[in-house]
């Protein structure tokens, strides 16, 4: 008998045999499936946010950030958010005397509560106290702050508010509110009702950063409504450089001048951002591993189950004269189908899983495409399904060579 005859045997006896037991070949298709699901989503999810990450901070248009450490919740503070740069005004005009330096902006973030009518129902959002004016924010509606930042008056907080505010889409639909309405903004609900601003710009460049319904004040004004004057605090100082300044000397001589803070480039600030989530992290890296046991486990005992049902067919196979080779073939063959067909199928998943995914992320967070693919992502997905097949047929091919044909026969 030819080669190729009896590799068409072996690939019809096969067929035939998963034809015989769909459900089990199913349930075996779709593990391998799911396991191929689960690692590409997964995947997908630290890629996507990676990326977010960079392209947020690469749209801020900032080189360096300065912190005081990380941003940590304070219950029992108004605003709720302790910041850790203190002095931020000073501070940011001493880094801004640099001859690398171009700007040198602190920024505040707190959370506020807002409503368009002083005794209506008042909404929790994110404050942010930063500039709505220039280059670097987008209007989108209306015409942003129309000056700057007077209320701080050199550090005295007696100069006059403009009581001006910029919002995002969403707080404007949230509100019902558009340009030139007014909103109560303020630390505490008592507070926000002394403080009337009026909308003069809609912007998503702070709502896209945070990924949240924002409400963006002059920041000596979001100090002054939270409390936040007396010790001038601030989340952060972004630095914008000169061209041709190098980022990482200029962050080594600010850390130098201010070593209470850390100073980091966009990767650096990034990193240090993933590394406090590190257990997110390797929580999605355990169920990546876990989907892929999970899945190689059902797969090996699905197939282990056919060597089983299938005993006295190939034992009287092997009565008949097939080799324990053609009979290992035949094992193979079906793992190896059950492999790229739930391989396939994972993989064809993916998209319509991604899109879901995403729909979700921008409904409940507000990122959008937080979940990416790039196409390796696809190819470790049927990597997956092409080991998960492998090994199938290897502890298959190893039953069947203990296989003794007489003594299934009886």
């Amino acid at each position: 008998m030819s080669v190729l005859a009896r590799l068409r045997g072996v690939v019809g006896v096969a067929l035939a045999q998963l034809r015989h037991d769909r459900t089990r070949t199913v349930l075996a298709t779709v593990g391998v499936a799911l396991a191929v699901l689960a690692t590409t989503m997964l995947a997908s999810v630290g890629v996507g946010v990676v990326e977010t990450g960079q392209q947020k901070f690469e749209a801020a248009d900032r080189d360096l950030w300065v912190t005081g450490g990380p941003v940590r919740l304070a219950p029992g503070q108004v605003g709720g958010v302790e910041n850790s740069v203190v002095d931020a005004h000073p501070v940011a005009a001493n880094i801004s005397q640099r001859e690398e330096v171009s700007t040198a902006v602190p920024l505040a973030f707190q959370t506020v509560y807002v409503a368009a009518n002083r005794s209506g129902e008042y909404r929790t959002l994110v404050g942010a106290g930063a500039p709505a004016r220039g280059s670097s924010v987008r209007i989108t509606n209306g015409s942003g702050f129309s000056s700057r930042d007077v209320h701080y008056a050199g550090g005295s907080y007696d100069g006059p508010m403009t009581h001006e505010v910029v919002i995002d889409s969403r707080t404007a639909a949230l509100l019902d509110v558009g340009v030139n309405d007014t909103i109560y903004v303020g630390g505490t609900v008592a507070t926000a009702r002394d403080h009337e601003f009026r909308v003069v710009g809609l912007s998503p460049t702070y709502s896209r950063f945070l990924g949240a319904p924002t409400v963006t004040l002059h920041l000596s004004e979001l100090q002054e409504v939270t409390g936040a004057t007396d010790a001038d605090r601030a989340t952060m100082i972004t630095i914008s450089l000169q061209d041709g300044a190098d980022p990482g000397e200029v962050a080594r001589e600010i850390e130098a001048a201010y070593p209470g803070y850390d100073v980091r480039t966009n990767r650096e600030q990034l990193r240090a951002t993933l590394e406090r989530q590190a257990v997110v992290v390797a929580s999605g890296a355990s169920l990546v591993a876990l989907a892929v046991v999970a899945g190689l486990a059902l797969t090996v005992n699905l197939l282990l189950s056919l060597v089983y049902q299938q005993r006295e067919a190939l034992a009287a196979l092997r009565a008949l004269g097939a080799t324990s080779g053609t009979l290992a073939g035949v094992v193979t063959v079906q793992a190896v189908w059950i492999g790229l067909a739930g391989g396939a199928l994972g993989v064809a998943l993916t998209p319509p899983a991604v899109a879901g995914l995403n729909a979700v992320a921008h409904a409940v967070v507000g990122f959008e495409a937080l979940v990416q693919t790039p196409r390796w992502v696809y190819g470790v997905g049927f990597g997956i399904a092409v080991v998960v097949s492998a090994v199938g047929a290897a502890t298959a091919g190893l039953r069947i060579a203990s296989l003794d044909a007489l003594e299934q026969l009886r």
